[in-house]
């Protein structure tokens, strides 16, 4: 009685097996190939990008999912719940696929490609002029793609863009929560500084710290953690990310040999996407319900590893002996409390990446509120760069001195990758909340952390989030493990407590 929905299951299972292929090429165009290899390596991931493409536009597949929702409905018993949601992920995948046209996908492909292969180099050269043609081609594909999908959905236009990094989130569930953030923030920044600047300041390490030495550390720490090196890697690139697939999880980082602090958190911060992939329901690997639930999920995962985990007292105390043998540190900079105050020091930043827990929303909304600019045709990108100077100073009261640290700062526009940055703060609201409800069911969570024991909080993880895949919606999923849907007081509580030592 699943005749078709099996043969579905083959189709999809075939086409998760060449998105991951996708997924290795990528990393190795960021950690790997020459540069010489540019053009070829565009040209394969058009190429295989059209492939799969091609496989989701098949009028068959369409036929064959008529038959299996049909097969669903006729034989209720045949289908659980899994298969049951694994219909629905197929279904809104096949949406948003079909709604692009072929011609479409294949120039956004080739000028995605382009424009990051260009981002790499004007970046560091600080010359956007260089990169705005480019960008602004990118673009307009981009708003053709999302009018497109906004068609096929029924919602707008940066809507259907969102939807493709966190499934049935829409703007108008985001404003709210970033407009209480807007009122929150900067009066909660005046007072954390204030506190800090009254209190004992921490003090920075001094010296030269060899890369190799840092990145022995990073991996001791993944592998305390729970990452297997038999199913991944650790490289470097001009962006940290995690890319491959479940089975072979790649994590690159960037390394500053005067400051090993923000690299060791970078790495940290990786492996919790890379234990959420490891994590996901093997008997659904290949099929669109056994992926990750979004990137708001992701996110979450991420930052409850390096910002709710790593940088509590607990870990830290656990952390500062590694530190020190790895270093040959002594004296009061390699103290807990100092280690403590470097990690949880509160400094409105240009740099996104390299930005606070209570700063860092701030460069999201930023982010969100130009490209949904960007999409609507509001901004160009000829402006970008002194629209992003006027909302840097006004959100947190700096002007970048150039684009390099402004504008060209980050790799998701020149990646393609829009609506993508709300789900940075997005995470950071549930990664507070999942950590909270963690702590509440099982008291060993915080006192593994200081013998550097993850196991409590990771068999937590495991079963309310990456054993889930893809089986619920975001906020069931928020409910599910924590009786209740997203709440940004739970947030907005773990800040207060940490930064200012009490609860209101």
């Amino acid at each position: 009685m699943m005749k078709s929905y099996k043969e579905v299951e083959g189709r999809f299972k075939r086409l998760t097996d060449l998105n991951g292929a996708l997924a290795v090429l990528h990393w190795d165009s960021a950690a790997m190939m020459p540069a010489g290899g540019a053009t070829a390596r565009a040209d394969q991931i058009t190429a295989l990008s059209m492939v799969c493409h091609e496989m989701m536009v098949d009028p068959s597949l369409a036929e064959l999912m008529s038959e299996a929702e049909a097969e669903a409905d006729k034989s209720p018993d045949d289908f659980d719940n899994w298969r049951l949601a694994n219909l629905t992920e197929m279904r809104r995948t096949w949406r948003h696929a079909n709604a692009v046209p072929s011609d479409l996908v294949e120039a956004l492909s080739q000028a995605t490609s382009a424009c990051e292969m260009v981002w790499r180099d004007a970046r560091p050269d600080n010359d956007f002029a260089r990169l705005q043609p480019l960008l602004s081609d990118l673009v307009s594909l981009v708003q053709e793609v999302a009018a497109a999908k906004s068609d096929a959905l029924g919602v707008a236009p940066y809507d259907a863009l969102l939807d493709e990094f966190d499934p049935g989130t829409r703007s108008a569930d985001i404003d709210p929560l970033f407009d209480d953030l807007d009122i929150f923030l900067p009066e909660f920044l005046q007072k954390v500084t204030d506190v800090q600047a009254n209190g004992q300041q921490p003090e920075a390490f001094a010296g030269s710290f060899a890369i190799a030495d840092q990145r022995a550390l990073a991996e001791r720490l993944m592998h305390q953690l729970g990452f297997d090196f038999d199913f991944g890697r650790l490289d470097i690139s001009h962006h940290p990310f995690t890319g491959g697939v479940p089975d072979d999880v790649r994590i690159t980082t960037r390394y500053y040999e005067d400051d090993f602090t923000q690299s060791l958190m970078g790495v940290l911060h990786e492996t919790g996407h890379a234990l959420y992939e490891r994590g996901l329901p093997a008997q659904w690997r290949h099929q669109p319900v056994g992926l990750a639930r979004g990137m708001t999920m992701h996110e979450s995962q991420s930052l409850i590893i390096e910002m709710l985990a790593c940088r509590s007292e607990e870990f830290v105390r656990y952390l500062t002996p590694l530190v020190r043998e790895t270093f040959s540190g002594s004296g009061p900079a390699w103290e807990t409390e100092n280690l403590v105050r470097l990690y949880r020091r509160v400094t409105p930043g240009l740099i996104r990446v390299d930005a606070d827990e209570v700063t860092y929303p701030a460069h999201v909304i930023l982010r969100y509120r130009l490209e949904k600019n960007l999409i609507s045709g509001n901004l160009a990108v000829a402006d970008l760069p002194g629209a992003w100077n006027e909302a840097m100073q006004k959100s947190l009261g700096l002007t970048p001195p150039d684009d390099r640290d402004g504008v060209l700062q980050d790799i998701h526009w020149p990646s393609g990758a829009f609506g993508y940055f709300p789900t940075y703060t997005l995470g950071a609201i549930a990664a507070a909340q999942l950590f909270d409800a963690a702590q509440s069911d099982n008291d060993a969570v915080l006192t593994g952390l200081e013998q550097g024991d993850f196991e409590p909080l990771l068999s937590w993880l495991r079963a309310h989030v990456h054993g889930q895949g893809s089986l619920m919606s975001t906020q069931d999923l928020m409910i599910q493990a924590t009786k209740q849907p997203l709440d940004i007081d739970i947030y907005k509580a773990h800040l207060t407590r940490r930064y200012l030592g009490h609860q209101d």
